[in-house]
């Protein structure tokens, strides 16, 4: 995993080096992550484009969000290609920019779900809610990051829990290690003040933002993504019998597998 030096995204990386199980590795300009891609200047994009292959980005973001915000700089690349798979219930405003905090009145009974669900960790709860709420995200963007000709980007706001989630499971199944699992998620937490002041600088994510003030609320823990893994694994079996639940076969787990490991 390295840092992609954007002038315009604070949590941009390569997760290419990732140990796997078997001894291999994750091959680089293969799965790229990162925040909102709304800042990106033309260096940015020729980065992303020319030097590291880009032509497919997997957007998590909900849809008020991505109308808020209305188009960034690579939707005027006509070699890249967006798909938009929210892992939040579309409704409401939600921006999901503070995580936990959904506290406007339509998500009053989506907060209460939420720590029901895992009350010991309520961003392992978060996580769960996004498998329940929007499997079909889940297994839409993985099927997209396999398909993808070049390298493909995962995105959300903050480029830490949504794309967490997903770039966790793409990681899983393709085999890496758990701890290197966990350790991508919390690499995140080195760039939170960055991040967070992009996002307070958008009036689309400050509202959410303001009522969690301090930065550390923001950062992950790795014991967070460890939580949730285990709890995926006690719940349904692990993250492969998760997926084959929904109709993410051996086909598509090995089209996966494929596509992000080294040859």
């Amino acid at each position: 995993m390295h840092w992609l030096e954007l002038e315009g995204a604070a949590n941009a990386r390569d997760v290419g080096g990732l140990p796997t199980e078997d001894g291999g590795t994750i091959a680089p300009r293969r799965l790229l992550r990162s925040d909102n891609l709304q800042g990106l200047t033309p260096r940015d994009v020729k980065v992303l484009v020319e030097d590291l292959g880009l032509t497919t980005v997997v957007d998590l973001r909900g849809t008020p969000e991505v109308t808020q915000e209305g188009p960034g700089p690579l939707r005027s690349v006509e070699s890249v290609r967006h798909h938009h798979f929210s892992v939040l219930p579309e409704s409401g405003t939600a921006t999901d920019a503070a995580a936990e905090d959904v506290g406007d009145a339509l998500y009053a009974s989506r907060r209460q779900r939420t720590l029901e669900r895992f009350p010991d960790d309520v961003m392992t709860a978060l996580y769960l809610g996004y498998l329940e709420d929007r499997p079909d995200s889940i297994v839409g963007a993985l099927r997209t990051i396999a398909a993808a000709p070049g390298a493909a980007l995962v995105h959300c706001a903050a480029g830490k829990d949504r794309t967490g989630v997903v770039t966790a499971f793409a990681l899983t199944v393709a085999g890496v290690r758990r701890e290197a699992v966990i350790a991508d998620y919390a690499a995140s937490g080195e760039r939170i003040r960055a991040i967070l002041d992009r996002l307070r600088a958008s009036p689309t994510y400050a509202p959410d933002l303001d009522k969690r003030p301090d930065d550390e609320d923001h950062r992950p823990k790795p014991k967070t993504m460890e939580l949730f893994l285990t709890e995926v694994g006690n719940r349904y079996g692990g993250v492969l019998r998760w997926l084959e639940a929904h109709n993410f076969g051996e086909a598509d787990a090995a089209a996966l597998r494929s596509k992000l490991r080294e040859d």
